[in-house]
């Protein structure tokens, strides 16, 4: 169809990653392309800034990233926008999952800053998850003590998020957002922080309509980001709400869905 998309958001787990959450080979030949072509590619993620820059390395200078889940923008380098968490909400919210914790919940907590990520729990198990979503990550022996701006807490539930610590957290919810963002994860942000909020804080710095704008995603915390953008696409690996949601497919993350479809909507001349 013909269409005049300027800007392409893609989540990354489960959606531009590939099953053992690599960069499919094929986007270095895309991001080019989309560049001489006047595309701004987009990673959106739940990760940090640091984290998505080192997996796109010497191109992440120049790139535009939505990280945090939409809390932190940053585009060539320069900040677009952003949502730091009051510190009162920060201690109000970590007491309430050390308490969890205490009755029984398998929780790691990450506080999320501008600068760093923070955790107290360093179990190798736990560790091990942080680190493959937080690159610059800095045990300490209170959360509450850190000096960075948050923007976002971060929970690891060993147990089913949705089932398990997602169904704990109503105080919090009442007044915070609160979103499952992967199978044992939920994150904690400002109300009305999300990826689609991001997404359009991004279009009007620089012009570009939801017209012009496709996006990808395969979990619940993209439902927004795909609300922002008329080229929507669910993968076929997304959870049922999604493909709700989004307005067309594209095979799943496995079979390198997003670069195939960026293909068809930007053949190789």
């Amino acid at each position: 169809m013909p269409h005049d998309i300027r800007l392409i958001a893609v989540d990354m787990d489960g959606t531009l990653l590939d099953g053992d959450g690599n960069l499919p080979a094929g986007l270095w030949q895309v991001l080019p392309r989309l560049a001489e072509r006047d595309v701004t590619f987009v990673p959106a993620s739940g990760r940090q800034l640091a984290t998505l820059q080192l997996l796109f390395a010497d191109a992440a200078h120049e790139m535009t990233f939505i990280a945090e889940n939409g809390a932190y923008v940053v585009r060539a380098g320069v900040e677009v926008a952003s949502e730091v968490v009051d510190r009162d909400v920060v201690e109000r919210v970590v007491r309430h999952l050390r308490a969890l914790g205490e009755k029984g919940y398998d929780l790691g907590v990450v506080v999320c800053g501008k600068r760093s990520a923070y955790i107290e729990r360093t179990d190798d198990a736990f560790h091990a998850e942080a680190a493959a979503y937080y690159a610059a990550l800095e045990p300490v022996d209170d959360l509450l003590a850190i000096d960075d701006d948050v923007l976002k807490i971060a929970i690891y539930d060993f147990a089913l998020a949705e089932e398990s610590v997602g169904c704990a957290l109503d105080e919090i919810a009442a007044t915070h957002r609160v979103v499952v963002s992967a199978r044992h994860w939920v994150d904690i942000m400002n109300p009305g922080v999300d990826k689609g909020m991001a997404l359009r804080r991004l279009q009007e710095s620089i012009g570009v309509e939801p017209a012009q704008t496709a996006a990808f995603g395969d979990y619940l915390n993209d439902l927004e980001m795909l609300d922002a953008a008329d080229w929507s696409y669910a993968m076929q690996n997304a959870h049922p709400d999604v493909v709700a949601r989004a307005r067309h497919r594209a095979p799943s993350n496995r079979d390198h869905g997003v670069i195939t479809t960026i293909d068809a909507l930007f053949p190789a001349s």
